[in-house]
C-alpha cells in the first residue's frame, strides 16, 4: 500500500475525501424556515407521543403479567386443593369398600360415592370457572384501561 492510501481523509470530509454538507449555513427564505420549524416541531411532538405512548404499554404489559402471574398462582393452588381432596375421598371410598360386608353394602357404597363425586366435581368446577374468569378479567383489565388511556388522552 502506498502512503495516499492508509492515510485518513482531512477533517471536514467523508471517506470518498468529500466535504460534508453543512445545513447551518443554508439560508431559507421567512416561510421556507416557518415551514421546516413547523415540521421540526411536528416531529418532535410525534416522537414525544410515541414515547408516552410506549411507556404506557410497557406499564400496561408489566401489570399485565404481574396480574396474570398472581391469578394463575390461585387456579393452580386449587387445582392442587382440589387434586388432594379428590384422592382423600378415593381413598376413603376404597377404606369403607374393603370394609363392606355384603354386596349390598358395597352397592349402597358405591351409589353414595357417586353421588358425593358428582356433587363435589360440580362445585369443584364451578370454583374452577370463576377463578378462570377472574384470571380472564383481570389479565385483560390492565391492557383495556392503558389502550383506553393511550388512545383517548383526554378522556
Amino acid at each position: 500500500m502506498t502512503e495516499s492510501q492508509t492515510k485518513l481523509p482531512p477533517n471536514g470530509t467523508n471517506i470518498f475525501a468529500m466535504p460534508w454538507l453543512d445545513f447551518s449555513k443554508v439560508v431559507l427564505p421567512g416561510v421556507g424556515r416557518e415551514l421546516a420549524e413547523q415540521g421540526l416541531a411536528r416531529a418532535r411532538e410525534g416522537c414525544e407521543k410515541i414515547k408516552a405512548a410506549s411507556e404506557e404499554m410497557t406499564q400496561a404489559l408489566r401489570e399485565t403479567y404481574s396480574s396474570n402471574a398472581r391469578c394463575t398462582t390461585d387456579y393452580g393452588l386449587k387445582v392442587f386443593e382440589i387434586s388432594n381432596a379428590n384422592a382423600a375421598s378415593a381413598l376413603d371410598f376404597f377404606v369403607d369398600l374393603f370394609g363392606s360386608k355384603s354386596a349390598t353394602d358395597a352397592y349402597t357404597l358405591s351409589a353414595a360415592q357417586a353421588r358425593k363425586a358428582f356433587d363435589t366435581a360440580s362445585d369443584q368446577n364451578r370454583e374452577l370457572w370463576a377463578l378462570a374468569q377472574k384470571l380472564a378479567t383481570e389479565t385483560g383489565e390492565p391492557i383495556r384501561k392503558h389502550f383506553t388511556r393511550v388512545l383517548h388522552p383526554g378522556g
